[in-house]
């Protein structure tokens, strides 16, 4: 996990469209640089998400619930490329079919370890086959569970910090979603 503070991210305007790169861990120094991300929320056939635990090692909101994956994509990676290989080093899941259902700009900043969110989060949506077992890497996961969004939604209000705080708005894209924005 470590080591991908040194990979690059994409910086971008407030349209999304790319003006630089930085390191992962610069841009997430107060008081934090805007830059493309993506959040994944895999969805079983009844229409639970799986939700993740964030390890205790994460330099950026540990122990918090969150969507099933995230990350960022190289600069020139595509989403789906990046989500893919997240998916395959988070939850030991092969590749699956990945929709962008929204874009999420959120700015958080993490009492626990000073680090900072600022991101154009792109919000993908992709089901997870019944047969399909993840196998969370331990130095990225604590533990998952699948959940009702709408429930987890609510549940937000009572606990917020209990989760990630782009939880909110990467669900509020899976039950109200809009049209893509034209990103990566």
């Amino acid at each position: 996990m470590t080591s991908r503070e040194g990979h690059l991210v994409e910086l971008v305007d407030d349209a999304g469209q790319a003006i630089g790169e930085e390191t992962v861990s610069t841009a997430h120094e107060p008081p934090g640089r805007l830059h493309r991300a993506f959040s994944v929320l895999l969805t079983d056939p009844a229409g639970q998400v799986l939700l993740q635990r964030r390890a205790e090692v994460k330099t950026r909101f540990p122990l918090r619930w969150a969507n099933s994956c995230c990350g960022h994509p190289l600069p020139g990676e595509s989403l789906v490329e990046a989500a893919n290989r997240r998916l395959g080093e988070e939850l030991g899941v092969e590749p699956v079919e990945l929709t962008e259902i929204g874009v999420y700009v959120y700015y958080a900043e993490d009492p626990l370890t000073g680090r900072v969110e600022f991101e154009y989060d792109h919000v993908l949506r992709g089901s997870l086959p019944a047969e399909v077992t993840p196998r969370p890497d331990p130095a990225e996961v604590a533990e998952l569970r699948w959940a009702d969004p709408a429930t987890v939604a609510a549940d937000l209000d009572v606990d917020p910090r209990s989760y990630a705080p782009w939880l909110g708005g990467v669900l509020d894209r899976l039950l109200r979603p809009t049209e893509p924005s034209g990103g990566r």
